[in-house]
């Protein structure tokens, strides 16, 4: 027997016996899931007895169906086929017999050039050639909502009306039901949680947990959110990541904080002897990622909504926290970047993001960076708020809405071809659309002040 025929005799050996051990435990299907290119998990149910054929093959999918694949409506293209991960099988406490799987996407049995976390298995390849690991802790900000009795929108917890409610501790008791059941499930499913508290706007929590490898920590985000809308769904609301449902409110981000070490460990970005605790090669990647900021915002921060947050605006609580300028500044919030303890913490993404481009990218502007020798401008020492409410002189900042930013992000060759042209492509005929349609809407704030005039 030859060496590849022992290895596959191996890998099929262990399946079975990972088969064996999830009906040990009362698992009969497998939910085979995949993002599709706006960031939604998708996905379908596998009898277990078809999990062989699952991983080697594929779960099938009809390609047009999925938003963003540019699959044709005939011929072997067509198929999509969704190949299971035996490493990310784990059975779902909020789906009794169910067991979750992450899949890779495929077309004519070669990998999808427009499948998201293709693209990021692509940046992460690069990272290893060079022998380096990105660590990367995400943190989960997002709204309790529901519809009101009249069909509009509004915070889940009517009693959640505080001026100022960060760590509102009558808001988490009131929520313990909510937060504990996350609790519970995410300690299931393998997540090493930090913390949980209730945020700077009324119905906003975040839940913190244990950082990963870039691919690792994004499969886990998707996860979080598919454990999120169960539970949500039970206690009666719904797990929003709206970056900005409440006007005056603060907003919700996905902060990345980012770190990068060699193959035995070592760290790359920090450097105790240099500036804001970075080293030259955590400053080159800091400039570029704000060299590319404005390309990036178009995946990282996605919606229409999304530069609702990204707005200098005031807020009921006192502050927005929102990285509006492009700036580097030492625990400094008012900063697209901050540096702290040795890492960067990027602060553009938002949870409405397809969580795997948004890393993509970030990755390759952050090894552009790198290879480009870029200089970051010096860090930023003061409240850029302060600075903007006296009128003084500002660093530049983020597109103020999606169509500059989709335009940042066709101009900018490194991220399209970091991420490919067929993908990018496809998104930008998708967000093209969004803006459009937008565009095409009559508000109640237009009515209200020109329907008289």
């Amino acid at each position: 027997m030859n060496d590849s025929a022992a290895r596959l005799g191996q890998a099929l050996d262990a399946l079975d016996s990972r088969a064996a051990e999830l009906r040990s435990q009362g698992v009969h299907s497998v939910l085979a899931t995949f993002t599709d290119l706006l960031g939604t998990p998708k996905g379908k149910l596998v009898p277990l007895e078809g999990l062989a054929d699952a991983v080697a093959v594929g779960a099938g999918f009809a390609g047009p169906s999925i938003v963003g694949t540019g699959l044709p409506r005939m011929g072997a293209r067509s198929e999509y086929f969704g190949r299971v991960l035996p490493e990310t099988l784990r059975p779902l406490p909020f789906m009794p017999g169910v067991a979750h799987a992450v899949c890779d996407g495929f077309a004519d049995g070669e990998p999808l050039d427009t499948d998201p976390r293709g693209a990021l298995k692509r940046q992460v390849a690069r990272l290893r050639e060079r022998g380096w690991t990105l660590w990367v802790g995400i943190e989960p900000e997002f709204f309790l909502l529901k519809r009101g009795a009249d069909g509009r929108w509004c915070v889940a917890d009517a009693q959640d009306t505080l001026a100022k409610p960060s760590y509102d501790l009558r808001a988490i008791g009131r929520n313990l039901g909510f937060l504990d059941d996350m609790r519970q499930a995410l300690t299931a499913l393998g997540f090493e949680l930090q913390q949980m508290d209730h945020e700077d706007a009324i119905g906003q929590y975040e839940i913190n947990y244990r950082h990963d490898d870039a691919l690792a920590a994004a499969d886990r985000y998707q996860l979080f959110k598919l454990t999120a809308q169960a539970v949500a769904d039970r206690h009666g609301s719904v797990f929003s990541t709206m970056p900005k449902p409440l006007a005056g409110a603060p907003g919700s981000g996905l902060h990345f904080h980012l770190s990068l070490t060699d193959d035995g460990g070592v760290p790359q970005m920090a450097d105790g002897a240099g500036a804001l605790g970075l080293s030259e090669t955590g400053w080159r990647f800091a400039a570029g990622l704000l060299q590319h900021a404005d390309a990036l915002a178009a995946l990282c921060a996605p919606t229409v909504n999304s530069y609702k947050r990204l707005a200098a605006s005031r807020s009921a609580s006192g502050t927005t926290w929102s990285p509006v300028w492009k700036a580097i500044g030492e625990n400094n919030r008012t900063c697209l970047l901050r540096a702290v303890a040795g890492r960067l913490e990027w602060r553009l993404p938002d949870p409405s993001c397809n969580v795997y481009l948004a890393l993509a990218a970030t990755l390759a502007a952050g090894l552009d960076g790198i290879d480009q020798g870029l200089v970051a401008p010096k860090p930023c020492k003061d409240d850029l708020y302060e600075r903007h409410a006296r009128g003084e002189p500002l660093p530049d900042r983020l597109p103020r809405d999606l169509h500059d930013a989709l335009l940042a992000l066709e101009g900018d060759a490194v991220l399209r071809t970091a991420l490919g042209e067929p993908l990018v492509e496809q998104y930008l005929t998708l967000k093209r659309g969004e803006w459009a349609e937008y565009h095409a809407q009559v508000s109640d704030w237009e009515l209200e002040r020109y329907a008289n005039g």
